[in-house]
């Protein structure tokens, strides 16, 4: 919960939707362990997508960098959600290598960033992309 404090308005509002779209499905009574499961999900989604940049660009050039920063996170975010829909996350690195090989060789990325950028997916932690792609 630490990892999305500062997002609690987009845990709320998925957990919301979550439970709205379980209530018109037909769902009589929604019992503890799924409401759980809906808020666990709900964490993990916001926990690893990482937020939307703002529209303006900051006029500190610290500030700018670090923004560049984040915007390379979240397009490996989004590389890797790509890598685990080639290689789920039930495959080890070395199965996954097999698969992902192919794919990588045809967008122009290493195996090695594409399997970096596949543990950023399965983690949000961005110590994954240490020393590889940031």
């Amino acid at each position: 919960m630490i990892a999305v404090s500062d997002r609690t308005d987009a845990v709320a509002e998925i957990i919301t939707r979550r439970l709205a779209a379980l209530a018109h499905s037909g769902l009589t009574a929604l019992d503890e362990p799924t409401v759980r499961s809906v808020v666990r999900q709900a964490v993990r989604d916001v926990r690893t997508t990482p937020p939307l940049a703002p529209a303006q660009p900051p006029a500190d050039p610290a500030v700018a960098a670090l923004r560049a920063v984040d915007d390379l996170a979240a397009c490996s975010h989004q590389l890797g959600e790509l890598m685990l829909q080639v290689a789920p996350a039930h495959l080890s690195d070395t199965e996954a290598a097999d698969g992902l090989a192919l794919l990588c060789d045809q967008i122009g990325e290493t195996v090695g960033n594409g399997l970096t950028a596949r543990r950023y997916a399965l983690t949000g932690d961005r110590r994954a992309l240490a020393e590889t792609l940031l």
